[in-house]
This record gives C-alpha cells, sequence and structure tokens, in this order.
C-alpha cells in the first residue's frame, strides 16, 4: 500500500509478539529492524512521504524505572513516560520535548491536524486541553489534567 500510494491518512502499525521489542518474547534490534522498514517503505514514495508523519514508540518503559511526574487523571494515572520519535519532512528534528504528552496524544494530533469538530469520545483524554507549561522546561503542566497534541515536534510551514 505504501509504494503504491494508497496509504490510508492515519495508519497504525504494531509489530507482533516476535518484533514488539518486549523481552523475553523479542529482541530490540527486531523492533527497530520493523520500524526502519516502515521508515523506507514510506521515504520510497517521494509525493507521499512529503505529507507523512510516523510516530515511533512503544507501549512502556520497557522495564526501566522513570521517576517522572505522573498525572493523577484516574486510577491509573498517565502512566509513566515513554521515549517517541516524530519522523517526516515536517519534523523540527535534533530536540527533545518537553510537553507532557501520552499516548492519547496521537488522537489529539489526528483531530487537530484534520481539524475534526468533535473529539473521538466524551471519555476519552483527548479531550483534556494542551499543558500550559513553564518556559524552563518544566514537565509538570500548570493546568493538570493536560495532555500534548504533539504539534510541538513540527514546523509545517518550513516546507510549503
Amino acid at each position: 500500500m505504501v509504494t503504491l500510494g494508497t496509504l490510508p491518512a492515519v495508519s497504525y502499525a504494531k509489530p507482533d509478539g516476535t518484533m514488539d521489542g518486549h523481552p523475553p518474547s523479542s529482541k530490540w534490534t527486531l523492533f527497530e529492524a520493523f520500524a526502519k522498514n516502515i521508515i523506507e517503505l514510506a521515504q520510497s514514495n517521494p509525493e507521499q512521504w512529503a505529507e507523512t508523519a510516523i510516530f515511533v514508540t512503544v507501549d512502556e518503559g520497557g522495564g526501566h524505572y522513570d521517576s517522572g511526574f505522573i498525572q493523577p487523571v484516574d486510577f491509573f494515572g498517565t502512566g509513566p513516560r515513554i521515549p517517541m520519535i516524530a519522523i517526516s519532512p515536517s519534523s523540527t528534528g535534533g530536540h527533545f520535548s518537553h510537553t507532557y504528552n501520552e499516548h492519547s496524544s496521537f488522537v489529539k494530533f489526528v483531530e487537530r491536524n484534520w481539524m475534526l469538530s468533535t473529539t473521538l469520545s466524551v471519555r476519552s483524554r483527548d479531550n483534556l486541553p494542551n499543558p500550559d507549561q513553564d518556559g524552563d522546561h518544566s514537565y509538570v503542566p500548570r493546568n493538570i489534567p493536560a495532555i500534548g497534541d504533539l504539534f510541538d515536534l513540527f514546523d509545517f510551514d518550513r516546507l510549503q
């Protein structure tokens, strides 16, 4: 679908258990190879690549403890911080975002990018406002609870 230019506007790719990077059933290098393959396929179609953003993340901290702040939005909170990389011709690249994001940030990104008039669910965390954070790179939003929309990772005007 990627090489034919028929990839849907929003797609999720999740590796199976042998490539998901979870020990003991997988290795991190298999997950990296999975992600690299998707990125190279997307880049192989220049017209499609020009309008593509790929977010590579994992579903948890991989067993590494993170002492960062967790917002108390429900019984579980938002969970520990996890690594995420944005790959795109429009990515600002080369910096760390200190915006409070979590998995529902991907949904917020889609809703904002396609200017959807409503959120996908009245109960979802994508209904939370974007974080109001200090300029000193404090990770804790002043307007708790709040979740980012990942737009700080992009400069969409740069390529136009």
